[in-house]
């Protein structure tokens, strides 16, 4: 098994292939070590989520394979649509013990249905079990994929475990229900901290603190303090702070202004919906995340893609990087690099994209064309 002492994603090479035409990948552990590396193959926890879970993972163990990536799977089906009842629950459990086990996953989106009451949902019960605590969504253009942006290149980093996602509502009188938002000062300082120490592993210069501490005094007004007392700590970094309200605006009209943003939990789930549209969709942002002992890679965007499910037109790519960004992180950079290179250069060639991307080829197509990209380049 590998461990790491340390979680701060190292996404060195995202970075220094910004010249070269590779988007790159987020991962390996920065402040360095690996503690353990074993000879034998890495263990990793796959779940494949709900609507196009299972056809992008699909595509995912079929590139691992051709590439003789040297992990062995534990492969849990989780489904966040049939929650409730009790072989789902026992399914839940058992990725969790998994993880525990294994202290890495690579997992599709698993779904939380609106109209299902009474019951948390697997991906925040997931983050708060196991202390998962810093979601990092990497918001890059692709060399080669024209969107309405340019120059494009931030990191959305979320606080994961409390915020209004700590799951404690309740319906105190009849019509009127109280929904409690959670912000501490340990959990802010934890992933400013974290936010900081990424841009000083990545080459990053700039972080921008987002909040509504204009309205919401206590809660959000902690954690932008917070951060600027973190802040004191890195004094080569920029550092500034911006309303959520302005800071959606903003991302909108002016991107490029952006470097790492890092958020309470709402506010990240929001924000990095909105970033993923301006390169290209939910399709193409990978992303982690990162707590103390666990490490879960999934897309950065997270759309379960019910409409689409089992019509082969899903664009595997955000889970693919994401498996790439699992492989840095695991020390095996010369497998992630080939195959984030291939799928960057089927997307950047546009021959071979899928519907998201204005084209036409299916799931498997766009599979086909990364593995040939991959047997091509060796």
């Amino acid at each position: 098994m590998v461990t790491r002492e340390s979680r701060v994603p190292d996404c060195s090479g995202y970075r220094n292939d910004r010249d070269n035409g590779l988007a790159g990948d987020a991962t390996a552990n920065a402040n360095a070590k690996l503690v353990h590396k074993p000879e034998t193959a890495p263990k990793g926890l796959r779940r494949y989520g709900d609507g196009i879970g299972a056809e992008v993972a699909e595509s995912v163990k079929t590139i691992f394979k051709a590439d003789n990536v040297p992990i062995e799977w534990e492969q849990v089906d989780v489904s966040g649509v049939d929650t409730g009842n009790k072989h789902s629950e026992e399914l839940f459990r058992e990725s969790l013990a998994s993880l525990k086990r294994n202290k890495l996953g690579l997992k599709g989106i698993l779904h939380t249905p609106i109209e299902r009451s009474g019951h948390q949902s697997f991906n925040v019960a997931l983050r708060q079990e196991l202390d998962i605590y810093a979601s990092i969504s990497l918001i890059k253009n692709i060399p080669g994929y024209e969107t309405r942006h340019k120059n494009v290149d931030l990191c959305i980093i979320r606080e994961n475990t409390e915020g209004e996602y700590s799951g404690l509502e309740h319906q105190s009188v009849q019509g009127v229900v109280e929904s409690l938002k959670i912000i501490t000062r340990a959990k802010s300082e934890r992933i400013a901290k974290f936010a900081f120490s990424f841009a000083l592993a990545n080459n990053r210069k700039k972080i921008t603190c987002i909040h509504k501490a204009n309205i919401m005094k206590l809660a959000d007004g902690l954690f932008r303090s917070t951060f600027h007392k973190v802040a004191e700590d890195y004094p080569t970094l920029e550092v500034n702070d911006m309303i959520v309200d302005n800071a959606s605006m903003q991302a909108v009209s002016r991107p490029q202004q952006f470097d790492v943003m890092v958020m309470p939990n709402l506010y990240g789930g929001i924000l990095s919906n909105i970033a993923a549209a301006l390169v290209g969709g939910p399709g193409v942002v990978p992303g982690c995340n990162m707590g103390r002992d666990v490490a879960v890679f999934e897309p950065g965007c997270r759309h379960v893609g019910l409409d689409i499910k089992g019509k082969d037109q899903a664009n595997p790519s955000a889970l693919i990087l994401s498996g790439s960004m699992l492989l840095r992180h695991l020390g095996l950079d010369d497998h992630a690099n080939r195959i984030s290179k291939a799928v960057y250069d089927v997307i950047g060639e546009g021959k071979t994209r899928t519907r998201d991307m204005g084209g036409q080829a299916t799931t498997h197509e766009f599979t086909r064309a990364v593995l040939d990209k991959m047997e091509s380049s060796l």
